[in-house]
């Protein structure tokens, strides 16, 4: 029998090699494309956001020297946004970065790659504008809010073959992927249930209520940051916390389901639910927001089209902003136990007792007890980023210098999170049950095609 060290070793090895095997295996064609070793890739920002200033910019500086990477410019519509950049880069540098006002101005200037983080409803129409400059990307997540939106950038990443990495982040853990591992060879058993849940306590969260009043429309630019939404005259709150409104952003499936529910088909393989049904309201935080602050939703997922016996699996996900008790958790299940990637332990809980198991003529399944290996935190690094985007970010400069290689999560985990999250917000918009009609390639809802 394996034991765990080897199935570690075996994991971490192919971690670890995920990016030189890709590498190895591309075409002459693609490997035309290799950055030289001496060649500096000039990236720019695409949105000085929180997230990005906290996060993602230290993640990529953290790199950025070793492997001669550089951010030269930082593209935002308001100044305010464009002059903390500056000062961020000078911050953590002592040097200089240029602007750009808008992304005309932001193509002129000639980036190799971009740093996409943008609002919610604007990364996949960004990360189309972005290919089709000729930037590689990586894009913060949610990929898309509307299966359009999702569709159109598709499309333009099939055309332009571009290196994307979705900042689906989980994906770059090496407890995920042993998990991933682990349910692949088969020890596991077959997924037979999955509970999610994302709890917090903040009425804060998503909130800007002292930028909201500073901001002035004449300093930003509110038709550019409408896009392709239907007008509106100037809101500040749903310029600055779009988070809350719909159809800016969905909310808590776009913010914190999408990371859970990409797990969900990296271990399966599968692309998206065969149906949603969901449920939630505005329960506490009455503060003129139109996202939920409660969401309920199960999701039927399956290798068939429709549901057969034996075939499938329900994923219950739920998430609330007004207690914080259960916290963030990620429980699979198998007829031998339970996967909790919380503690990362597998074990027997649940699993099918020798007393039950006889009386049916079977044998019975218990797993055993297994631990997967715990993310590691580099002590006395002071990048005040995390593990996780740390290796996230790596992955994608990796990427970017060898060329045409996929991403720990490519445009098409992206994608396909999307259609998770488009299925819940459709759902719970319309009270309808909601499916995925695949040659239309749009949401379904109560019959009708969910837009808005």
């Amino acid at each position: 029998m394996e034991s765990r060290r080897d199935f570690l070793k075996k994991s971490a090895l192919g971690v670890a090699g995920m990016t030189l095997g890709s590498t190895m295996n591309m075409s002459a064609k693609s490997y035309a494309r290799i950055i030289g070793a001496n060649d500096r890739v000039r990236v720019g920002i695409l949105g000085f956001s929180n997230r990005f200033r906290d996060s993602l910019g230290k993640s990529f500086l953290k790199y950025a020297k070793e492997m001669n990477f550089e951010l030269f410019t930082v593209c935002d519509i308001w100044s305010r946004r464009r002059d903390e950049g500056q000062a961020w880069y000078l911050e953590q540098t002592g040097g200089k970065i240029k602007t750009a006002r808008n992304t005309d101005e932001l193509w002129t200037q000639k980036p190799d790659a971009v740093i996409i983080s943008t609002a919610d409803f604007q990364h996949a129409l960004h990360t189309a504008e972005a290919v089709r400059a000729g930037c590689d990307v990586y894009v913060e997540k949610p990929f898309a809010e509307t299966m359009d939106d999702a569709n159109f950038a598709l499309k333009a990443a099939k055309e332009t073959n571009k290196v994307i990495q979705v900042g689906s982040q989980r994906r770059s853990g090496t407890n995920y992927h042993a998990a991933n591992d682990y349910i692949k060879s088969g020890k596991f058993g077959k997924i037979v249930a999955v509970e999610m849940t994302w709890n917090v306590n903040q009425p804060g969260r998503w909130r800007l209520p002292q930028l909201t009043k500073e901001i002035r429309e004449q300093d930003t630019d509110w038709k550019r940051f409408l896009m392709n939404r239907p007008y509106e005259p100037w809101d500040p709150r749903k310029y600055l916390e779009y988070r809350l409104f719909w159809p800016y952003s969905s909310g808590i499936p776009g913010q914190w389901m999408a990371h859970q529910i990409d797990t969900v088909h990296w271990f399966s393989g599968l692309d998206y639910p065969r149906s949603v049904v969901a449920n939630g309201g505005i329960y506490m935080w009455n503060d003129g927001r139109t996202n939920y602050d409660t969401v309920t939703a199960v999701f039927d997922y399956g290798y068939s089209k429709e549901q057969e016996p034996g075939d499938g699996f329900q994923v219950i996900y739920s998430s609330r902003q007004n207690n914080s008790s259960g916290g963030t958790k990620e429980w699979y299940f198998s007829n031998g136990g339970k996967l909790d990637l919380d503690t990362n332990i597998i074990n027997s809980d649940g699993g099918l007792e020798e007393r039950h198991a006889s009386a049916m003529g079977m044998k019975p399944f218990k797993l055993d007890r297994f631990e997967l290996p715990k993310i590691s935190v580099e002590t006395g690094s002071n990048t005040g980023s995390d593990p996780l985007t740390n290796a996230h970010m790596k992955n994608w400069m990796d990427c970017v210098r060898a060329g045409n290689v996929k991403t720990n999560a490519p445009v098409e985990a992206g994608y396909n999170h999307s259609i998770a999250d488009i299925m819940v917000t459709a759902a719970l918009r319309t009270g309808q049950r909601a499916t995925f009609d695949e040659k239309q390639k749009q949401v379904i809802a109560g019959g009708k095609v969910f837009k808005y």
